[in-house]
């Protein structure tokens, strides 16, 4: 258990008190004394190297000279009023300029004495200079003379500068800090794991990474407290992950019936692929286990984890239960519904949609199926979470894109039933591994990476607006052979019209490019009433219209086979994930499709890399993995999830062996302990009794 001195508030530390601690919480959100004390530096300025002057050149950050203070002259009047000073080492001189404390620098400044300096060196009109340095005075033969350390660096604000809390006030703060509790701090991890591990006892990687005593010492304090953070967000997701299969007795599935085979050898009009195959026998393995299933389906767009899913449906409805499929938009719940429908033909389940625009007259029939048990299986969107949808018995539950849904909406689905049903979320959006690791831990974990057969890689290339006729003639020749075109604008919100403008104005062009009645155009914004989307949707589904111009409304749920080519405007403007999931959208049929990302010239180094990407790859964790290294983890979870990776110094693009060695680590533990009821695994048991005193949301996946 944390010792009580960390939980102290910040402002009982000496040189803080209420005024400061106030604006400490504001601005760094510290509110205690552990708080401040993982307020680790950003960077450290290294004053273990000295140079000569005659090394001194105005590209280094800064630097620290030994030599001697020849003379000092006040010159320049009012404003432009300085002290100058001479320094001199054994290869040549410099200028030193202060343009402040004159008065009181003249009086301490000794000139003749030897001096430890340490700042940024400038040339000025051809002369070597250095302003406001730091000064020590220094003593021949004195080995600790001199600052000779990794001075702390740390993050401030203009509001925290004006109580005097910059870098050097927080250094201050940090000193007194560890003279208050240092000696109470202690040891988190058993023994046995920081004696393998070859890891710096707790406490002084704390006090070190603060104040390291050389590069080396500060290496280990960051390996140390690396591990620390990585080493208890897994022990927490999987110890979530034992009590679920502990605590938590599933639905079991024994029987594969005659719903799952007449669909398998009769109903499917494909071959599933291997990888699908692979990721039913999972999921059967696991509800036939008798504990319940929590298991992440994660696959590319177009990978096949609706038929996944359908069969795991028709494997609970052969068993005596009700399955239900709950997808974050309307859009999507209705492709959803099509699409199974379309798949089961008739007979095989009865199947219903359930979302807010619903009639009441169909609600209250959906009601009573659902009731009785004559309905098989329930596609909605939120509105399968009302506490007027009962069922009669559910036993499994698949959840879409479920990062778009709060642990609380997931959770009274869980508890539709006496016994919580199984638990399947899939996810269109490939997870880099050590995200999956960190954010899904306390799941099982499925990737659906291959695609269906006969489907043709989609071929992306890159053009600038100079190419635009050339994309237009491009264009025509897909037109001409039938096949259908998406052009999709940026829209950065639905409240700004900037974006809904440049589509508007990219429309009057194709309109004098593709004329009536050789062309039809379908137009779908966010700012278009629903029934109108739908059934500008509708036409372009139909292929009444040959061109659908669009914003990122079609990112999801619009699966037209016969489309094959995505063109997407100023693509430099889209995240990575963005443009994978648009592109996603074409190459769904047999035919050969193509993505065509136009940009103006002019190119950050990210957007460069985002496109230069997009056109090398078509591998979706590929692709996560680059976008991760672009856009950190934090981003990439979402708010949803932003207390999971509360990560100080791990960085999941870097340190991904370490996360896996130590995910191997406390799997063993818990193999070995599943209670953690050996002695040597007090401080643990403390720790998880301290951060999370009762089953709570975060059991439910």
């Amino acid at each position: 258990m944390a010792p009580l001195s960390t939980i102290t508030p910040i402002e009982y530390l000496k040189g803080v008190g209420p005024a400061r601690a106030a604006v400490l919480n504001d601005e760094l959100g510290i509110h205690t004394f552990g708080d401040l004390l993982k307020h680790y530096p950003f960077r450290y300025i290294d004053r273990t190297q000295f140079h000569k002057i005659k090394q001194l050149h105005p590209d280094m950050a800064a630097a620290q000279v030994i030599g001697r203070l020849m003379h000092i002259d006040e010159v320049g009047e009012r404003r432009g009023k300085r002290l100058v000073g001479l320094f001199r080492d054994d290869t040549g001189t410099m200028e030193l300029v202060w343009f402040q404390s004159i008065g009181w620098l003249k009086k301490a400044l000794q000139v003749g004495a030897a001096y430890t300096i340490y700042g940024k060196p400038n040339v000025f009109n051809g002369q070597l200079s250095m302003t406001h340095p730091e000064m020590e005075v220094y003593k021949s033969g004195s080995p600790q003379q001199g600052n000779m350390s990794l001075q702390p660096v740390y993050s401030s604000t203009e509001k925290l500068r004006k109580f005097a809390l910059d870098s050097k006030g927080i250094q201050k703060l940090q000193v007194a800090l560890l003279e208050s509790i240092g000696s109470q701090l202690t040891e988190t991890l058993p023994d046995y794991i920081v004696q393998q591990h070859r890891l710096m006892p707790l406490p002084r990687a704390l006090a070190a990474i603060h104040f390291p005593r050389s590069n080396e010492e500060l290496a280990q304090a960051v390996h140390r407290l690396k591990f620390d953070e990585l080493f208890f967000i897994q022990l927490k997701l999987l110890k979530n992950k034992l009590l679920n299969t502990q605590k938590f007795k599933g639905h079991r599935f024994d029987t594969v019936g005659d719903r799952f085979n007449t669909f398998y050898h009769k109903q499917l009009p494909f071959a599933l692929t291997n990888a699908q195959k692979r990721v039913i026998r999972e999921i059967r393995r696991d509800t036939a286990s008798g504990a319940q299933l929590n298991r992440l389906v994660q696959g590319d767009v177009g990978s096949g984890k609706t038929v996944v899913a359908l069969m795991c449906m028709l494997l609970a409805i052969d068993n005596g239960f009700q399955a239900c499929l709950m997808a974050p938009t309307e859009i999507l719940a209705q492709q959803h519904y099509h699409s199974i429908t379309k798949l089961l033909g008739g007979g095989i389940a009865s199947v219903q949609l359930l979302t807010g625009s619903t009639p009441k007259k169909d609600r209250r029939i959906i009601h009573t199926q659902l009731e009785d048990g004559t309905l098989d299986i329930l596609v909605g969107t939120h509105a399968l979470i009302e506490d007027t949808v009962r069922f009669h018995n559910l036993g499994f539950v698949v959840i879409d894109e479920q990062h778009r849904f709060g642990v609380e909406q997931r959770a009274k689905l869980w508890r539709k039933n006496r016994i919580p049903p199984h638990m399947l979320v899939m996810t269109a959006t490939p997870i880099p591994r050590t995200l999956a690791m960190t954010l899904y831990g306390d799941l099982d974990i499925s990737v659906i990476d291959e695609l269906p057969a006969g489907r043709k890689p989609i071929k992306t290339m890159h053009l600038y607006e100079s190419s635009r006729l050339r994309m237009f003639g491009f264009m025509k020749e897909e037109i001409a052979k039938g096949r259908q075109v998406y052009i999709v604008y940026p829209l950065i919100s639905e409240s700004e019209k900037m974006d809904l403008l440049y589509l508007e104005a990219g429309l009057e062009t194709l309109q004098e490019e593709f004329p009536l009645p050789g062309y039809r155009i379908s137009i779908v914004h966010g700012k278009m009433p629903v029934k109108d989307k739908e059934f500008e949707m509708q036409r372009f589904v139909k292929g009444e219209t040959q061109i659908m111009v669009a914003t990122t409304v079609i990112e999801v749920g619009v699966d037209v086979p016969n489309a094959s080519v995505m063109v997407i405007e100023n693509a430099e403007r889209f995240g990575l994930s963005q443009l994978h999931q648009l592109r996603g959208r074409v190459g769904r049929g047999a035919e050969q499709s193509y993505c065509i990302l136009m940009s103006g010239r002019k190119l950050g180094k990210d957007s460069k890399l985002r496109l230069e990407t997009m056109v090398r790859t078509n591998d979706g964790f590929e692709i996560a993995e680059v976008d991760l290294q672009l856009r950190g983890p934090g981003d990439l979870a979402g708010t949803q999830q932003s207390g999971v990776l509360d990560l100080k110094l791990a960085d999941l693009t870097t340190d991904q062996a370490l996360l896996a060695a130590i995910r191997q680590l406390v799997i063993a533990l818990f193999d070995a302990d599943p209670q953690l009821a050996k002695a040597e695994h007090s401080r643990l048991r403390d720790y998880l009794t301290q951060t999370e005193p009762g089953i709570g949301w975060e059991k439910i996946s």
